[in-house]
């Protein structure tokens, strides 16, 4: 496929999302990834600090950037906070973090939400120099716009106050109107740091929608639609070409600002990274 400098612009600096489950899949996938790549390593209710610690070393060994996640809510105190981020110093992996609530419904200690980590002051202390905070362009299943809109100028703010650069990472998404308008929103409040829009990478229809109604977002058949598969078809797998493609054409850097594509790699890390060079021909 040929693209237009548009999509070649919004492809350039992706980043990448891996589990801690995911180190071979990553060695695999290493010669197809440009060197200097940030990959996101997760921080799941299923994975310890040991394996979140060895993904974020193989992102080093394989010359790319760790961005480790810290999931707030599932923290259960200070003490499991700063033992993650000293053995991520330890191993030259915190420099980038990625702050997000987490999913418990109730905090499982005294952090309820990312701002409460950034506002400790303790992530300047291990090393760490540019934290990623999360935003949700087609919502949120569990929150009101309103409050997610607080939590976001909240975040930006503590950022700044700490003179730490930040970066939008958002929940995937399928609807690129939807994207474009949140994004000029962004700006509108006043908040310019770089945003990373997440997509999804190409994976079976049935797990990209299982994600989606998970995540209560792109569910509706108008928006599958768009996005490029049919819900009375739910063989095969599906990438996000169209999604690049009309993100790429609505975007205008003037009226957006620095913007990059994230890719949650749902069908494998090995498999984005083949599709994305396919498609960046």
């Amino acid at each position: 496929m040929t693209n237009t400098p548009e999509v070649q612009r919004l492809l350039a600096d992706f980043s990448l999302e891996m589990t801690g489950k995911d180190v071979e899949d990553l060695r695999t996938a290493t010669p197809l990834i440009p060197a200097g790549t940030r990959i996101n390593v997760t921080f799941l209710g299923n994975e310890d600090l040991p394996m979140r610690v060895a993904a974020s070393k193989a992102v080093l060994e394989g010359g790319f950037v760790p961005v480790p996640h810290i999931s707030a809510r599932r923290l259960h105190g200070q003490d499991e906070l700063t033992e993650y981020l000293g053995a991520l110093q330890q191993i030259g992996a915190s420099r980038s973090v990625f702050t997000v609530g987490g999913d418990p419904a109730e905090p499982e200690g005294p952090y309820p939400d990312s701002e409460t980590v950034i506002r400790s002051g303790l992530l300047p202390e291990y090393g760490v120099e540019d934290v990623s905070i999360a935003g949700y362009p087609e919502g949120h299943p569990d929150i009101a716009d309103d409050v997610l809109w607080t939590a976001l100028a909240g975040k930006a703010a503590s950022l700044a106050e700490q003179g730490l650069p930040g970066t939008i990472l958002t929940q995937f998404a399928f609807d690129d109107e939807a994207v474009l308008r949140w994004i000029e929103q962004v700006r509108d409040r006043g908040i310019d740091l770089p945003i990373r829009v997440g997509v999804p990478g190409p994976a079976g229809v049935k797990r990209l929608l299982g994600f989606a109604r998970r995540f209560g977002i792109g569910a509706n058949a108008m928006i599958v639609k768009k996005y490029g598969f049919s819900l009375t078809n739910l063989i095969g797998t599906a990438g996000p070409d169209r999604l690049i493609t009309a993100l790429a054409a609505g975007y205008d850097p003037a009226r957006h600002g620095e913007v990059h594509l994230h890719f949650y790699t749902f069908g494998g890390l090995t498999a984005t990274s083949e599709w994305i060079q396919k498609f960046s021909r």
